[in-house]
């Protein structure tokens, strides 16, 4: 433990089991399930589930959930690609003649819903429960309600006031039933996603003499092939969409291998380049030979190194991170402990780079391949720096974890019809630029911002972790880390500890807002280290001391020798650990 550091909240410690997410709610489903006798995955999904119900404003059921999961028993690791693809209709030439070059918000951004997907084959590959089991804490609160704390209350009062500008009447028929928004303390409830829940509970209902698989399969297959899906095939075309019973049908949240990387013995395993997630990979490899410890804590130096290995890893997403079942990513390149170190002596330890660096070449650093990097460097673009998302993590009590990122604002489109819940909107992640490797095609995932991630020693889970966030993901990410593992922190102490941001490169969200050289970073910073970093020349813009726009990391740490676990959840939003 670093000595000295103050947290606000205490750290949660236990010896069996332990969960952190993003919503206290879902902290406690998850708890709750695994005091029932299920495991890492069974609390993840239930804790996941929950985050659907009660962060609308982050994410939804027929949205994402990238997830990794580890199986102690079988020592095996893999990431399930709870992402959806473009319908087969969706093109670059689609969106310019119909929307005039435009991703515009609504139905035509969205892509096949994936989280339901996710979900369910996490349970059946790596839980032990039913879909019922786990989804009644979901339910519950969907059917009863839960009451509106000030962090929904603002969002849905947003969210009022745009599906009205809008026409959505079904947004307002989901999430504002008496006609107008909810005060703070109101009771929320959203019967038409109960009443959805319910029918899937029953598709599994009516296959369970099959066997447990066979009936989350059924279940699974009542959302994708049967009435659900046909509601949303209809409700979508109907609004102006393109996702037909093919798309659905077709889809799959598959077992992909994870990206791995180490840094200083520890191993860290992200989901694959259809996210950003090795970005937090390639970070760290380019830090590992810097004298971090020697620098300091959040001085002047740390930051403008750790922010100048930020920027070239986020040059080399934009120029080759795509769905790899399309895009040939040098990912093997880009990983490579040599690569990282070729990028790390572009660093200039005395000046900030003015925009995005360009990007590297990581071929000559893998065995075959070709440089096919097209893209002309970006232009100043302006535009929000979107935020949604949340995250959960587990560990129980047999060694397994849990690690998951799930998303899709209530705002992104309008709620399909009695359905209580919006098809994913994740379309808003890509490109109108054929050349560019995340551009819009048909059946292509768009390059998803959420990315859970876990850490390794010896085999062994030792720490898995996420945020919500954005673009900022993986730079909070890798800060928790290098608290954890080069500054000696509890992981509690790592999630509180002020936070920095560069956002010089194009946004991931529509239209891929650039402001090069800007910087975030939180009011806690001492004034003489943000002067130093000005005068490096880093344009600094002073947010909140501990703002939501750094997102909520939620941490586990398994300690084998005491063996004990301790959890850290983040107070910038409704984070919250426990465990026992």
């Amino acid at each position: 433990m670093a000595i000295g550091l103050r947290s606000y909240r205490p750290l949660i410690t236990g010896t069996t089991h332990m969960v952190s997410s993003g919503h206290y709610l879902a902290t406690a489903a998850g708890y709750r399930i695994l005091e029932q006798g299920g495991n890492a995955t069974d609390a993840g999904v239930a804790a996941g589930i929950v985050i659907n119900v009660t962060l609308p404003q982050y994410t939804g059921f027929g949205g994402v959930a990238p997830i990794i999961v580890h199986d102690a028993q079988r020592q095996e690791t893999a990431t399930i690609a709870g992402l959806g693809r473009w319908p087969k209709a969706a093109n670059i030439e689609y969106c310019q003649q119909h929307a005039a070059g435009d991703l515009p918000s609504g139905i035509l951004r969205t892509v096949t819903p994936a989280a339901a997907d996710a979900w369910i084959t996490a349970l059946k590959l790596y839980g032990t429960m039913s879909f019922e089991q786990v989804v009644t804490p979901a339910l519950e609160l969907a059917e009863k309600g839960f009451p509106i704390p000030a962090s929904l209350h603002r969002p849905l009062a947003g969210l009022f006031a745009q599906a009205t500008a809008n026409g959505w009447t079904t947004t307002l028929e989901a999430f504002f039933p008496g006609g107008k928004p909810l005060g703070i303390g109101d009771v929320l409830v959203q019967s038409d996603l109960a009443r959805t829940f319910k029918r899937v509970i029953q598709a599994e209902r009516e296959n369970a003499s099959q066997g447990r698989e066979e009936a989350l399969q059924a279940a699974r297959d009542f959302f994708y092939k049967g009435e659900i899906a046909e509601e949303m095939v209809r409700f979508s075309q109907e609004q102006g969409g393109l996702l037909t019973m093919e798309d659905l049908a077709d889809f799959q949240a598959k077992l992909e291998p994870p990206a791995i990387g180490s840094y200083k013995g520890i191993d860290v395993y992200t989901c694959g380049t259809w996210c950003q997630g090795p970005v937090s990979i390639q970070a760290l490899h380019i830090l590992e030979d810097c004298d971090l410890k020697g620098m300091g804590h959040n001085s002047p130096e740390y930051i403008h190194t750790f922010l100048e290995a930020m920027k070239l890893a986020f040059a080399d997403r934009h120029a080759y991170y795509g769905d790899p079942d399309f895009v040939d990513v040098p990912l093997e390149g880009l990983l490579s402990k040599a690569y990282a170190a070729h990028r790390r002596n572009s660093i200039d330890s005395s000046q900030a780079s003015a925009a995005m660096p360009y990007a590297g070449d990581p071929y000559p650093f893998q065995s075959g391949g070709f440089n096919g990097h097209k893209l002309a460097h970006p232009e100043p673009v302006a535009g929000r720096l979107e935020a949604d998302t949340s995250y959960i993590c587990v560990v129980d009590k047999w060694g397994n974890a849990f690690s998951a990122t799930p998303s899709d604002s209530a705002g992104g489109a309008p709620a399909a019809k009695g359905l209580g819940f919006v098809i994913s909107p994740r379309g808003s992640q890509s490109w109108l630029d054929a050349d560019h490797p995340s551009s819009v095609a048909p059946g292509k995932r768009p390059r998803l911002t959420p990315n859970p991630a876990m850490a390794f020693k010896d085999g062994k889970a030792w720490m898995p972790f996420g945020t919500p966030g954005g673009d900022v993901q993986p730079q909070s990410m890798v800060q928790l880390f290098l608290n954890v593992a080069e500054f000696g922190m509890d992981v509690q102490q790592a999630v509180e500890a002020p936070r920095v941001s560069t956002w010089s490169f194009p946004n991931s969200f529509w239209p891929h807002a650039y402001y090069p050289g800007l910087v975030g970073v939180e009011g806690r910073l001492p004034a003489h280290t943000v002067a130093e970093l000005e005068r490096r020349g880093h344009q600094v813009d002073i947010w909140d001391d501990f703002t939501s726009k750094m997102g909520c990391l939620c941490a586990i740490q398994v300690d084998p020798e005491r063996g004990t676990l301790s959890g850290g959840a983040d107070p910038r939003r409704d984070g919250y650990a426990m465990g026992r």
